[in-house]
């Protein structure tokens, strides 16, 4: 449509809801369209064309009929709006070609009833609009380039700007007549003299979102961000663009928001051309995508840059192609290469220039994390690849979604930008016996007073631990109930609970064991307080014994080293030996306080969480695994620090492993450093301790 036409089209239009300034905002179908031709040249009106739609859901809001006068006798019978639509387009095109102009561009009174009803309502209805509402004129800006001092009116509607050129309000009672005849009446005068105004720029309404890169270095604007919460996680930068139909997204201006482990929480953050747009989306705060309703937020431009923003030259690279749909595949195998990838897609759903099209996202190290991007030039292709969505590649199944380029750049820079080994704080290691197990918990012994839970369901609290022991809790000790964590940080379904003597742990072994919570089984077991503390540093239990924490590498020091030091006071603080994530509450040594209002403590305010570092983990989250965004690592377990840190008071003999042997020449010397070759690629932090034990690294000194 050209920025400079012949012909106005006067158009309005109400809705069965709310109109005027909130005008779409309850998203109300429309029910009257009005429209009036105005010849730029001539000066001369045409006729004024009214006509009814009928909704798809024949109700009137009190409102709505207050304020138009309409009732459900008026729309009954009325067409549909693509039949209305249809009938407009060829009436206006036949009006302007017998005045003999060549095109016309629509007049309305504010951006409502285009942006905010007629193209919401026509996605939604999967309408294609003609070309003539891609485009229009605000009567109240061309007002305002006319008369500048007319913006200290508080609020500019038609009868402010009527009378602040001094011309008549309308006398027409009927809706939508009545605002028709006064936008033609502004339209004249600011068309004569004085103002000789002249029509040159019209406002687009852009067809279809582009989607793009963004540098974290560009400036963006805050007035101009939304947050936009409650999305489905299988929506799409498309979905998202479709729902805010009718405002001009910034081109790359949809970020898809990811949670810890790489998954999308339902978020994203969305940027608009400019403010006005941003206002204007904020009035959609719980429209609905499909059967979900959407909260619509405020947000910054640092919260964009934080997410879509990126400075990879390889993202840049694999991005800079234009007019690409974007799948994620993860899950994939370890040692996927590209030619497996491309021929688990097939040749259905060829990749953008091949193996340029597909970009693998690595850890910091180049270890690869299971995901993947692909580009594919098309939607058929696309959705030929959607087609093979958990089917297998190797001995694993795929999931592929929908992307975004602000989704490659998100998950890129988390995966880049996290160091591969936890930062310690800075804590003095002194050679003096320190604990080896939490303060809150028991000098380790072979007595069985404890019992461990297995099964829980991942929704089950303290309470509901107390409530499933029911009578037997008056024999649980003081701050003895002891929720485990996975690597997650979620619960694994175990609980460990220190009981007054081993009688009273046998007979809730007894009593409790396979006892229903929330419809789940529960099996109880007798345990001691040793075999407690070796899982909850790292170990397994299971019913053929005990089984210490694995080491895959060889162990220069036995096992009992977790339990092998003397409880003394602890000269180290607890947060220096258990740094999150291996402890999620730790909690200093608490003396129990005896009130008669309190006479039992079962566990302390804030319940104690452990990470189990080596729990089977299939059996609570199968394969693939998800896909986090951050790479976190554990530290060793206390035990092993304890081990290199009571090394000085007592050194180790003569080891019976070369690797220790050549370590034990070299660890003595204070900052020396040792090099391995050769590590499994799984290889962690608490590997490497594990065979330093009965040696003393520095702390952080893992590299």
């Amino acid at each position: 449509m050209a920025s400079h036409s012949d012909t106005l089209v006067v158009f309005f239009g109400a809705t069965a809801g709310a109109n005027g300034g909130k005008l779409g905002s309850d998203e109300r179908e429309i029910i009257l369209l009005v429209w009036q031709i105005v010849d730029l040249h001539e000066k001369k009106v045409g006729k004024l064309h009214k006509c009814f739609v009928k909704p798809d859901t024949l109700e009137l809001t009190d409102q709505c009929k207050e304020e138009t006068g309409l009732t459900l006798e008026d729309i009954v019978d009325a067409e549909p709006l693509d039949k209305v639509l249809e009938q407009i387009q060829q009436s206006v095109s036949s009006e302007v070609k017998r005045l003999g102009r060549s095109s016309y561009t629509l007049l309305v009174n504010g951006p409502h009833v285009i942006r905010q009803a007629l193209h919401p309502e026509a996605s939604k209805k999967n309408l294609v609009l003609p070309e003539c509402f891609f485009s229009f004129v605000d009567l109240r800006k061309e007002f305002l380039k006319c008369c500048p001092n007319a913006s200290s009116v508080p609020k500019l509607t038609l009868s402010s700007m009527l009378d602040y050129v001094g011309l008549p309000a309308e006398s027409e009672q009927m809706i939508g007549v009545r605002e028709a005849n006064s936008m033609v009446q502004l339209t004249l005068c600011i068309l004569d003299e004085p103002y000789n105004h002249k029509f040159y720029c019209a406002e687009t309404v852009n067809s279809k979102f582009d989607s793009g890169t963004c540098s974290k270095t560009e400036p963006v604007d805050s007035e101009t961000v939304i947050r936009a919460r409650g999305l489905p996680w299988q929506s799409s930068d498309q979905d998202i663009a479709r729902f805010f139909k009718g405002l001009n997204i910034a081109k790359g201006g949809v970020a898809l928001c990811l949670n810890a482990q790489g998954r999308r929480n339902g978020e994203a953050l969305v940027r608009f051309i400019n403010a006005e747009h941003r206002d204007l989306a904020l009035e959609r705060h719980k429209h609905h995508m499909g059967s979900r309703y959407i909260e619509v937020y405020k947000a910054t431009g640092e919260e964009f840059l934080k997410i879509a923003g990126g400075t990879s030259n390889e993202v840049a690279q694999f991005l800079s192609k234009e007019n690409q749909v974007i799948i994620r595949m993860r899950g994939l195998p370890f040692t996927a290469t590209t030619q497996e990838v491309l021929s688990f897609l097939g040749p259905e759903s060829p990749v953008t220039d091949g193996a340029e099209g597909l970009l693998f996202v690595k850890y910091p190290d180049g270890r690869p994390t299971g995901d993947a991007f692909v580009l594919f030039s098309c939607e058929e292709y696309a959705q030929n690849a959607l087609k093979k969505h958990k089917q297998i590649l190797g001995k694993r199944y795929i999931e592929l979604f929908r992307s975004t380029a602000a989704e490659v750049q998100q998950v890129l820079n988390r995966y880049m930008s996290t160091p591969l080994i936890s930062t310690l704080p800075p804590s003095p290691i002194v050679p003096l016996p320190v604990l080896s197990t939490p303060p809150f918990l028991p000098t380790a012994s072979s007595t069985r007073d404890c019992v461990r839970l297995r099964g829980l369901p991942y929704t089950a609290g303290i309470e509901d631990i107390l409530e499933f022991m029911g009578e037997h809790t008056v024999d649980i000790k003081t701050h003895g109930v002891h929720m485990v964590l996975n690597q997650q940080s979620r619960p694994s379904g175990d609980a460990f609970i220190q009981m007054k003597s081993p009688d009273k742990a046998f007979l809730v072994a007894q009593k409790c064991h396979k006892k229903t919570m929330k419809d789940r089984y529960v099996e109880v077991f007798q345990c001691s307080t040793e075999e407690m503390s070796i899982v909850l540093m790292g170990g397994t239990l299971n019913r053929s014994g005990l089984s210490p924490p694995p080491c895959k590498l060889p162990c220069l020091s036995p096992p009992t080293a977790y339990a092998a030091f003397p409880t003394s006071p602890a000269i180290l603080s607890e947060a220096a030996l258990y740094q999150p994530p291996l402890l999620a509450a730790p909690r200093g040594p608490q003396t129990a306080v005896h009130s008669p209002a309190h006479a039992l403590a079962y566990y302390p305010p804030q319940p104690h969480l452990y990470m189990n570092m080596n729990m089977n983990y299939t059996a609570y989250y199968p394969s693939p695994p998800v896909s986090p965004s951050t790479v976190g690592y554990f530290a060793a377990p206390p035990g092993a620090m304890a081990a290199a840190v009571a090394a000085q008071a007592h050194p180790v003999a003569a080891p019976a492993h070369p690797a220790a042997a050549a370590a034990s020449s070299i660890l003595p010397q204070p900052g020396a450093l040792v090099r391995m070759q050769g590590l499994p690629y799984n290889t962690g932090v608490k590997d490497i301790l594990s065979f330093f034990q009965g040696y003393q690294p520095e702390l952080g000194g893992v590299r």
